[in-house]
């Protein structure tokens, strides 16, 4: 020890995490230690944020998301690697639309009532304001991101970026517009990507349909889930090779209300064991009808306005809203006999992502990219193993989608977003251009004239571009030669197709190789009840009510613990209690620490081995042998894994066991000084192992540790270094023997805890061994039994009997016998014990009868009912070891 007074030290009791985080974050800022130099030489080690949508809220799902890539990154920071972790925000094309357009209707005005201009005015400040709140919450969880690179996806040099990629595709002639089926939402009037799609189940029915043959008494019958797409059908079709119809094929029918002539085709894509084997054919409001009508050249017959409401090709339910449409529809049918029966049917439906309304397949000229030869390099990155997927089983999500890619639809119906770079004259010429045409590229054309397309692009369609736009291109900016590819993605498995594999695609086509090399998908956050965390459920627990509550060390921790590598977590509010427990835990133990250095200062690395003691030297076996776990764990991103190492080392080796063991017997003596060394070595290896998890308060305890009044660039932790170990220490059969000791030790205090012994009262411990040498041991090592379990006498060996009046455990190797006589109340024991078991019992009928009621078990939520299951486990286990106990008692 260095025995120098290092200065005034600011002490407290209790640890406040809302002094410390703001102060110390200010300080990180204000040191640029978030900063990274692409011309610095170093290896580079970079992450680009999943840019939250401005649109957004901090939620759970956003703070564990970003406490993992924190935790990366600083450890990288601290190993010394020039790290980059590049923050920024979407813009959320029809989110943020929908939402500045509801805040107009609330003012009775709309955006085509002010305009274009006025509109994305109003909508880039709202944006703006909306985009450094969710910044700033970031900020608060401790993300230790690069401000000053932050990026919004519709910023000049992105747009441009953007820009510069349709241009390049179109000539490729992989941009192309088309009349084609898309996904349509009514309530945001724009297109959707397959991808923005969600499916979800309703209780509908399928309604038969009567069509009477031309020329005939007879009918055919189709069964349908969207009675009022009939109005736009142009034929309906059978299966060549279905012999009850073969005669048909060809025939007219006569199409029920609208009473227009349609034919009947045969095409091999139509199911004979499905339904009635006959299918209607509606080319503009079914994809796979779309498909058929082009095959036997068939009039495509939209029948819907852009809003959902039916247009003049409906007839007499025009301007009807699609659904009242269906209403009114199928009980004409029924009036003229024309619907031959319902039946109940559970309908997969697909729905707006963002609004969750059903959406429509709908017949709209729109702009596409084909995906077929992107998807390749994109594959093959998968199959020789420049990307990898955390964990693996996510690969086969991501090679089925890309081998099944579908042409993806770029073009949306919407003010706010990228608008598409293509120009028109007024006799339609068009002319593809990231900037208006000059006179040269529009020769006959005056440039001014030239009208830009009305859409946007989809939202996505800068995101892909994200890992590289951010850092310059297509400018060769140093940022992105420095800092591309980057090295890991970190998202949830719902964007695996939507962003992940698009980004893929993009950095190979743009760049020419993998955005990044890891791929780490995370679970999706649920409550206590196995539900997934949700704003219209209510369920949801906001980060920012955590932080303030317990502190940020606290969110971080108690998330990364509560997710299994791989899993979903089920987070309640009391999940946040343990990593708060563990804020304090650590921050204690340093005070302990502290407070026996004396003014002295920490001992400089690497530690003396000379004067060790069994307890020390067991210390640092299990020191290093953590920090080789931990590094194992992160490399193969099991952060949890990760994390409940470092949880389990620091709380129960050292708090535990180390300190309890290295406390001299008489109040107020001083520690070993070798030990107290030790102690705070230790310490400092735990401060850095846990800073990318728990980054405020290990820097605060290390500030107070050295004296320091302030943290600078040479003394704080986020600097590093990273603790490293060649294994010297690591000691396997030290730890064995260890063990022993500590499974002794345990089974004692059970047997304390159980029999309701006083903490205070000393006793006498006998052990039956297996073999001398597990004797031999224990007695060389009496002092520790006595400072920890409260052992008076030991006696050990293979023949030991057990003593009258005693409790006993059995461990392995050896039987534990603890005499309670003196210790105890015998007889009130047996009372209290007594006592315990009635109530416990009776609490277990009570429950058990619960569970035996069918009506219970049918009408009760699922959580209830499995809470209910819960305690009559817990129940029977305490009953259990209740009764236990009162046998050895009753036995004396």
């Amino acid at each position: 020890m260095d025995n120098k007074n290092t200065g005034n030290r600011k002490k407290s009791a209790a640890y406040s995490p809302a002094e410390v985080e703001d102060r110390l974050y200010g300080r990180w800022t204000q040191l640029g230690l978030f900063g990274a130099d692409p011309t610095s030489g170093s290896e580079t080690y970079s992450i680009v944020i999943p840019p939250p949508n401005v649109t957004d809220v901090l939620h759970l799902g956003h703070a564990l998301n970003n406490t993992i890539q924190d935790i990366l990154v600083r450890k990288h920071r601290m190993e010394g690697y020039e790290t980059e972790w590049l923050p920024g925000s979407d813009h959320a094309g029809i989110a943020t639309q929908v939402k500045v357009e509801r805040e107009l209707a609330k003012e009775g005005s709309t955006r085509r009532e002010i305009g274009r201009e006025k509109f994305l005015e109003r909508t880039t400040a709202w944006a703006h304001d909306n985009k450094d709140r969710i910044l700033n919450q970031l900020r608060k969880i401790g993300c230790s991101c690069d401000w000053d690179r932050t990026r919004f996806t519709l910023d000049e040099s992105l747009s441009r970026a953007v820009s510069e990629v349709f241009v390049h595709l179109h000539k490729k002639g992989w941009i192309y517009r088309g009349n084609r089926i898309v996904n349509w939402c009514p309530s945001c009037k724009t297109s959707l990507s397959d991808d923005e799609v969600e499916h979800q189940d309703f209780d509908s029915f399928l309604w038969y349909i009567k069509y009477k043959i031309k020329g005939s008494d007879d009918y055919l019958t189709v069964a349908t889930t969207r009675p009022e797409t009939m109005l736009g059908d142009t034929a309906l079709a059978v299966n060549p090779k279905d012999s009850r119809f073969k005669k048909l094929a060809g025939k007219p029918v006569i199409l029920p209300i609208l009473e227009r002539e349609i034919p009947i085709v045969a095409d091999t894509y139509v199911d004979p064991e499905f339904g009635t084997g006959v299918v209607k054919v509606t080319p503009a409001h079914d994809p796979n009808d779309f498909e058929i009508g082009k095959r036997h050249d068939l009039e495509e017959i939209n029948i819907l306005n852009t809003d959902g409401s039916l247009n003049e090709n409906a007839g007499k339910y025009k301007g009807m809203d699609r659904f009242e449409g269906r209403k009114r529809l199928l009980a004409d049918l029924e009036e003229k006999g024309l619907l031959e029966k319902t039946e109940k049917y559970d309908l997969s439906a697909g729905t707006c992502y963002r609004c969750h309304n059903m959406v429509e397949p709908y017949l709209s000229d729109q702009w596409f990219v084909k995906m077929s030869e992107m998807a390749q390099p994109a594959i093959d990155a998968l199959k020789t193993g420049k990307l990898r997927f955390h964990p693996d089983y996510w690969s086969k999500t991501y090679l089925h989608w890309m081998e099944n890619i579908r042409d993806w639809c770029i073009s949306r119906q919407l003010w706010w977003g990228h608008r598409i770079p293509v120009w028109y004259a007024e006799d339609g010429t068009m002319f593809v251009s990231a900037d208006r045409p000059a006179a040269e590229q529009c020769e006959g054309y005056d440039p001014a004239s030239l009208v830009q397309d009305e859409d946007v692009l989809d939202t996505w369609f800068s995101s892909w571009l994200w890992p590289f736009s951010t850092f310059g291109w297509p400018e060769k900016t140093p940022e992105l030669q420095a800092f591309y590819p980057t090295r890991v993605l970190v998202t949830a498995s719902e964007i695996i197709f939507l962003w992940v594999a698009r980004m893929v695609m993009a950095g190979y086509e743009f760049m020419g190789e993998c955005p990044f090399t890891d791929v780490y998908i995370h679970g999706t956050v649920r409550d206590a009840n196995g539900i997934k965390m949700s704003k219209s459920l209510g369920n949801g627990i906001d980060p920012l009510e955590i932080i303030d509550k317990y502190g940020a060390d606290a969110l971080r921790i108690s998330l990364v613990l509560a997710t299994p590598d791989g899993q979903d977590p089920w987070i309640g509010r009391n999940t946040f209690e343990g990593g708060r427990n563990f804020v304090n835990k650590l921050y204690q133990v340093s005070r302990f620490v502290t407070m026996r250095l004396e003014g002295s200062r920490p001992a400089g690395e690497p530690l003396d081995d000379s004067d060790l003691v069994i307890f020390d030297r067991w210390i640092l076996s299990r020191l290093e042998r953590t920090i080789k776990a931990v590094d194992k764990s992160l490399s193969e991103y099991r952060l949890s894994a990760a994390a409940k190492t470092l949880y389990n080392f620091a709380w129960e080796d050292y708090c535990s066991w180390y300190i309890e063991l290295i406390k001299p017997d008489q109040p107020g003596a001083p520690i070993r000084e070798k030990s107290l060394q030790v102690a705070t070595y230790v310490l400092q290896q735990i401060l850095r192992l846990t800073h990318p998890f728990i980054p405020y308060v290990t820097e605060e305890i290390d500030r107070l540790l050295h004296g320091r009044d302030d943290i600078d660039a040479a003394s704080t932790l986020s600097l590093g270094p990273w603790p490293t170990t060649k294994g010297s220490h690591i000691d396997d059969s030290l730890e064995d023997s260890l063990k022993q000791i500590q499974e002794v030790v345990t089974a004692v205090r059970s047997i304390r805890a159980e029999m309701n012994v006083p903490p205070g009262k000393q006793s006498d411990l006998h052990i039956r061994v297996s073999d001398e040498s597990f004797g031999i041991l224990l007695e060389n090592h009496i002092a520790y039994f006595r400072s920890l379990a409260q052992v008076q006498n030991l006696f050990c060996g293979t023949d030991v009997k057990r003593p009258p009046l005693s409790a006993s455990a059995v461990i392995s190797g050896a039987e534990v016998f603890l005499p309670l006589e003196g210790l105890i109340d015998i007889e009130l024991e047996k009372v209290r014990l007594q006592k315990n078991l009635d109530s416990l019992k009776a609490h277990l009928e009570k429950v058990s009868k619960k569970l035996a009621n069918a009506d219970f078990l049918a009408n009760a939520p699922k959580d209830v009912v499995e809470r209910e299951m819960g305690k009559k486990e817990d129940y029977q286990e305490r009953i259990h070891r209740l009764n236990k106990n009162l046998e050895q008692i009753m036995g004396w």
